[in-house]
């Protein structure tokens, strides 16, 4: 018997029985035949067992990534570091690079700092373990908890709270209402076969409920979907009003000594780009030319004096809260020793050099036309 659409019913926090079992049974059909196979960390080892430590690494990364940009940051990584004591036994450093690219390095600091924890312990089988290592919220352990172990823990990451949004044409920005749509995940939540209905509950929103032009005729949730019932899939989930993004100008100096090195120095540990290297500078107060805001910033933060010699580069870099605007001016190191008033360290390092320290992503630019600028490839900065 055909079951037909009750957007009503499911604008409510409540699904009725029968709605679950036929959403739960028609999502996990079209997951056999549709769902996405080809994921390293979902397959079992020759003994017939998950690896818990790459499914908590992919669920890590998974946070802010898209699954095809991970995958080969997965694989390296698992190449690299292929145990919790791998990791935690690793350098800082290491640890960075093999994330640079990534973005949002607090995790990598996170994993780092979690393994160490976890070393010589067993995988934590409950939710509130998990919560408590660093860098884990509910929607990851919950992740982890139903992938590695087939524990009924629901989800909510982007995909789901699209696919629920639109499920019930919901009329208000999910970001403000968590409790509702946790209570969904909730209740959808097949308790017989929690890993396998997580799976596809994100490869549903991750390969059909897409963000824009979402395929509604091949979804085995279109007889139920509200938004789709209205005619107007894409306006869900509702979008918060976009607000301009403030933009700053940063004034960057690669400053070069004799020996036709540049001095580079090490962030804190904190915030997004904690513990990643970067050439020094900083925003450019009002008013103020831009050589200004160089000599300014490096005389501040490392105590030198420089002259600004010719631009280097200038590039554009947005985040998801400012604009950055990085003005990179060519410099001469006229006196002063270096000193990290304002970073971990200091070091002066030949160009070639440059790609044994992770930088944020704007960087790879300035080194690239660092590199250009004076005839280093950056083959020979890669072999280096």
């Amino acid at each position: 018997m055909r079951i037909l659409p009750i957007n009503s019913l499911l604008r409510s926090v409540n699904f009725a029985p029968c709605v679950t079992s036929y959403l739960q049974l028609s999502l996990l059909i079209w997951s056999e035949q549709f769902g996405r196979k080809a994921i390293p960390w979902k397959h079992a080892n020759t003994s017939g067992l998950l690896d818990i430590y790459g499914i908590w690494i992919a669920e890590v990364m998974l946070q802010q990534t898209q699954l095809q940009v991970a995958l080969p940051y997965w694989q390296r990584w698992m190449q690299a570091l292929p145990t919790v004591d791998a990791l935690a036994a690793a350098d800082e450093q290491q640890v960075l690079l093999l994330w640079q690219g990534l973005g949002y390095y607090s995790r990598a600091r996170r994993l780092h700092q979690a393994a160490q924890q976890l070393q010589g312990q067993p995988w934590p089988q409950d939710l509130e373990a998990w919560l408590a290592l660093p860098g884990i919220g509910r929607s990851t352990a919950g992740s982890i908890l139903s992938s590695a172990f087939d524990r009924p823990f629901a989800i909510l990451d982007g995909n789901v709270k699209r696919v629920l949004a639109r499920l019930t044409a919901f009329e208000h920005p999910p970001a403000r209402h968590s409790a509702h749509f946790w209570s969904l995940s909730e209740q959808l939540l097949d308790r017989q076969r929690p890993r396998d209905f997580n799976q596809a509950l994100m490869d549903l929103g991750a390969t059909l409920c897409t963000p824009r032009q979402p395929d509604c005729p091949r979804c085995p949730w279109q007889s139920h979907c509200s938004a789709y019932a209205a005619g107007s899939p894409e306006q869900f989930p509702v979008k918060e009003s976009p607000k301009p993004l403030p933009l700053q100008v940063i004034g960057v100096g690669v400053v070069l000594n004799e020996a036709g090195e540049v001095l580079i120095d090490q962030r804190l540990n904190e915030g997004l780009l904690g513990g990643l290297w970067e050439f020094p500078g900083g925003k450019q107060e009002p008013g103020e030319a831009i050589e200004a805001t160089v000599v300014r910033e490096l005389q501040e933060e490392l105590a030198i004096e420089v002259e600004v010699t010719e631009p280097l580069i200038s590039l554009d870099h947005a985040y998801s809260h400012k604009r950055l605007r990085f003005e990179v001016f060519l410099c001469r190191w006229i006196s002063g020793e270096p000193q990290a008033l304002a970073s971990q360290q200091v070091r002066w390092v030949h160009p070639t050099g440059l790609a044994a320290f992770p930088f944020p992503a704007a960087n790879a630019r300035i080194i690239a036309a660092l590199l250009q600028r004076f005839g280093h490839s950056e083959e020979s900065s890669k072999v280096a």
